[in-house]
């Protein structure tokens, strides 16, 4: 019996450890989120995503040397738009020339026929003499004065007959009308090419860069104005308005060349940071 009691104890004390256990909790276990994974961008839901594709492919293949004020503007900010102004100036400014011969033709036509009048009042004296001598003359000669050869024509006589002939001539090139007409195709294109100049400036860098180019290109600006205020006052006659036309159109004629070279520099800037198209 002592035996079986010695090995009986340990069972029972084991018993009795596990009953006064706490019983086992009815709460449901809560299940851990698995780890994420690698980040990734978000995707977009497909039609979104298809509508944001071509968006994005402009974006990269858009060359960020053309695009200098950060792309809003596309193919404005690029090196074609760009040499559009240099290329117009250009032609406005042998345009110029050109408008600057008409006008002189034109002016040519008005001062010849002030010369005529001129040496047409130097004849008058002349011709109130001629009747008198010509009455000695026959008094004394008879029919030997009858048969004389006409007289030479005197020096005035002579630049008259030239000076009207030229006159004609200058009447049939119609050099007022093209004058006027090239006077506005340059005053219009003029001034819509030099806002553009300084707008496209605008769109490729973000902002302008006051100096000599942009101040020359507002002074002939505002020099094409005045010149085309001038003609109301011309086409009455007054030759202080003629004459002021000339002499603002002289200016801009200088400040153009002037502004040649520093064109050129940014022209070669142009060709420099921006790229095609």
């Amino acid at each position: 019996m002592v035996p079986t009691m010695a090995t009986a104890a340990p069972l029972t004390t084991a018993a009795i450890s596990c009953s006064c256990a706490p019983p086992p909790s009815k709460r449901p276990q809560q299940v851990r989120p698995p780890a994420p994974a690698a980040a990734s961008p978000p995707s977009l839901p497909l039609p979104l995503g298809l509508a944001a594709a071509p968006a994005v492919m402009l974006a990269l293949a858009a060359p960020p040397d053309a695009l200098a004020a950060g792309g809003e503007f596309g193919i404005f900010e690029g090196r074609s738009v760009a040499l559009l102004h240099p290329l117009v100036m250009g032609g406005l400014f042998a345009y110029t020339l050109w408008a600057g011969y008409l006008g002189w033709q034109w002016r040519r036509v008005r001062t010849i026929q002030d010369d005529i009048n001129e040496l047409k009042k130097q004849l008058k004296p002349a011709a109130a003499a001629t009747p008198a001598a010509v009455g000695a003359a026959s008094s004394s000669s008879g029919d030997a004065a009858a048969s004389a050869p006409p007289a030479p024509k005197s020096p005035a006589e002579v630049k008259i007959e030239e000076l009207t002939e030229e006159r004609k001539k200058l009447l049939k090139g119609s050099f007022r009308d093209r004058h006027f007409n090239a006077g506005s195709v340059l005053l219009g294109l003029g001034v819509l090419e030099s806002v553009g100049g300084a707008l496209n400036t605008w769109l490729r860098t973000g902002k302008l860069f006051p100096g000599p180019h942009l101040f020359a290109g507002a002074a002939i600006t505002v020099l094409w104005a005045g010149a085309a205020a001038l003609v109301p006052a011309m086409q009455k006659g007054n030759e202080t308005a003629r004459s002021l036309h000339i002499a603002l159109n002289t200016l801009n004629v200088l400040l153009f060349v002037w502004q040649i070279p520093t064109g050129l520099d940014i022209v070669a800037k142009v060709f420099e940071f921006t790229t095609w198209p």
